[in-house]
């Protein structure tokens, strides 16, 4: 029986060995490991792809995304209190930095017919307490529509975007000659590269990208303890940066970026024409997205049972994710409301191999779900 693993790193990274090896061994020759011209190099060009005027290294996404909303708090944008509107289904790396600083998150309950939160649907969700929003591009799927954008903005409130998952991702937007990616819609992104990311680190990483210059510079002196000059600090800050090895890996891996998403695209448009199981929602689309395809997810209401059908020939897969964070043990009595979409797809969620797979794979896998009954 073959098998299909869900991720194997390893496979991941094989075409890119050499040069990964040639630019740790560069990094290793150097004797600069913190804050060095690799780092320096890939900020520039991350921000270019992206088409941000700046990016930040930072040691990981949930760092980008605590010192994206801290550098906001010092420079007076935000205060302790403040309502930040967040999908309710996220993961908790979204939430943790908020509570750790202060700031209130405001769950939204997803569209289930996409299990995304879209920024309309943020605008719909603010209030007068309501200072930001941290839409998450949720499996590679951009949370995005014009309308919410422009009410959003018009309202005064601060757009983060948690581009963890989609970068590469695309949008079409009307009266645009070029698409324009997540990561640069709002007024500053954060960015992870966890290894199993689509474009990720040989450890871990983040980014913090904007076209905000001071909002820049404030992430950067408090990703470096608080200081833009040794031993001179001006913000209680963290010792949160990229290093130089980390960045070397990552420049090595971001040309590949485009090319990663279609290759998923190609595996994904298989399962979509393959997956014929009534008892299996497949995915949503949307002709004015590129999505990332980070993960491919299918609903089931019989989620447990078609997870050990799959196991049993020989497919592995995950769930993205099982307890959303108002029901985690951390948030209770901080988190309130009730969030009966973001809880029902908690139980009926089911990632398939996306990653490392071929066309020809989804083929087979989309056979075996079909005789799923």
């Amino acid at each position: 029986m073959k098998e299909y693993p869900f991720q194997r790193l390893a496979d991941t990274n094989a075409r890119f060995a050499e040069r990964l090896k040639e630019a740790a061994c560069r990094v290793i020759d150097s004797g600069w490991y913190l804050m060095g011209p690799e780092t320096k190099a890939f900020e520039e060009e991350l921000a270019l792809f992206l088409g941000t005027g700046h990016a930040v290294g930072t040691a990981n996404g949930l760092e980008a995304i605590r010192l994206t909303f801290k550098a906001l708090m010092e420079l007076g944008r935000l205060k302790p209190g403040d309502g930040v509107l967040v999908p309710a289904n996220t993961f908790i790396a979204s939430v943790l930095p908020l509570t750790q600083l202060g700031l209130k998150p405001r769950p939204v309950d997803p569209d289930y017919s996409t299990m995304s939160v879209s920024l309309s649907m943020m605008a719909d969700a603010a209030d007068a307490d309501t200072r930001a929003a941290l839409p998450v591009h949720l499996y590679g799927f951009p949370a995005y529509d014009a309308e919410g954008l422009e009410r959003l903005k018009n309202a005064g409130i601060i757009i983060v975007e948690d581009n963890a998952q989609a970068i590469g991702a695309e949008i079409n937007v009307s009266g645009r000659d070029t698409s324009i990616r997540t990561g640069s819609i709002g007024d500053a992104a954060a960015i992870s590269f966890y290894p199993a990311k689509n474009i990720g680190a040989l450890g871990d990483a983040g980014a913090v990208v904007t076209s905000d210059p001071v909002l820049a510079e404030t992430v950067r002196q408090l990703s470096n303890y608080g200081g833009s000059r040794k031993y001179r600090y001006d913000f209680q800050g963290f010792n949160s940066r990229m290093d130089e090895m980390q960045a070397a890996m990552l420049r090595v891996k971001l040309p590949d970026t485009v090319a990663e998403r279609d290759r998923r695209e190609a595996s994904a448009q298989e399962y979509d024409r393959a997956i014929t199981n009534p008892l299996i929602t497949k995915p949503p689309r949307d002709r004015h997205f590129r999505q990332a395809w980070h993960q491919y997810v299918v609903r089931c209401t019989r989620r447990d049972e078609l997870a050990e059908h799959l196991r049993h020939n020989g497919v592995e897969t995950m769930i993205h994710y099982p307890v959303p964070p108002h029901r985690q043990r951390c948030y209770e009595g901080i988190i309130e409301g009730h969030f009966p979409v973001a809880d029902r797809l908690a139980d009926e969620v089911l990632s398939l191999p996306i990653a490392n797979i071929t066309p020809d794979d989804a083929k087979e896998i989309s056979s075996i779900i079909n005789r799923f009954k």
